[in-house]
């Protein structure tokens, strides 16, 4: 059952309004119910047939405020650019040893993976271990590719995925609630504008249909479709 806090916050969304994203930002920030500093999250309902292998969504965006998360890289590279991948901020670099080790233990410290092409092959043998997860390096996704500088500075900064799920809903987090409200804004603007750009061409009728943002345990608040 909702807390008293939570009520409380809700009765400052006005159920039938639908707010444009700066005035849905700044009202994210009042409404945050945390102690921590809570993540802010947009869902989007799309037009799309989940069930259609195309249509399904899977792009990325480089949030330009940044994403307000610290993920854990790891690179897989061949021995000649494991310092490049270390200076460009790499928490996990290794080669074949390192695939041989996650396919040992099934042990997974990091929370995103890049590669560079010619290691592709050689990461077959783990890709029912990072598969399931959605750890594996995919083109799609930015995240194969010979740039690993490129790749590893981006994911530090702000990069984030965008796909949906089963339901044909997208879910993203596109900062914190700490950020400036025009911060925020532009994020979500970045989010939008790229998913609007990923609309399979299959996909008929309105393909942007409905968007909420929201804190982390905070009230959903209805946003203006562009």
């Amino acid at each position: 059952m909702p807390g008293k806090k939570y009520l409380a916050v809700k009765k400052l969304v006005d159920p039938k309004k639908i707010y444009t994203p700066e005035e849905a930002m700044e009202l994210i920030k009042k409404t945050s119910t945390t102690k921590f500093d809570a993540s802010v999250e947009v869902h989007v309902r799309i037009g799309i047939d989940a069930s259609k292998s195309d249509e399904q969504i899977r792009t990325v965006v480089v949030l330009p405020s940044g994403s307000g998360q610290t993920k854990r890289v790891a690179a897989f590279v061949t021995s000649a650019r494991e310092d490049e991948a270390k200076k460009a901020g790499a928490d996990i670099v290794g080669g074949e040893d390192l695939i041989a080790q996650i396919a040992q233990t099934s042990k997974i410290d990091f929370d995103v993976a890049v590669a560079t092409p010619d290691m592709m092959a050689k990461l077959a043998k783990v890709a029912k271990i990072l598969g399931p997860k959605g750890l594996m390096p995919n083109p799609k996704t930015d995240t194969v590719g010979p740039n690993v500088t490129k790749m590893i500075t981006e994911l530090k900064g702000g990069k984030v995925t965008i796909k949906n799920d089963d339901a044909g809903n997208v879910h993203g987090i596109i900062g914190k609630v700490s950020f400036a409200a025009d911060a925020l804004a532009l994020n979500l603007k970045a989010f939008m504008d790229t998913l609007k750009r990923a609309k399979p061409a299959k996909s008929k009728g309105i393909f942007i249909q409905k968007i909420f943002v929201t804190s982390s345990m905070g009230p959903s608040i209805k946003v203006q479709i562009s």
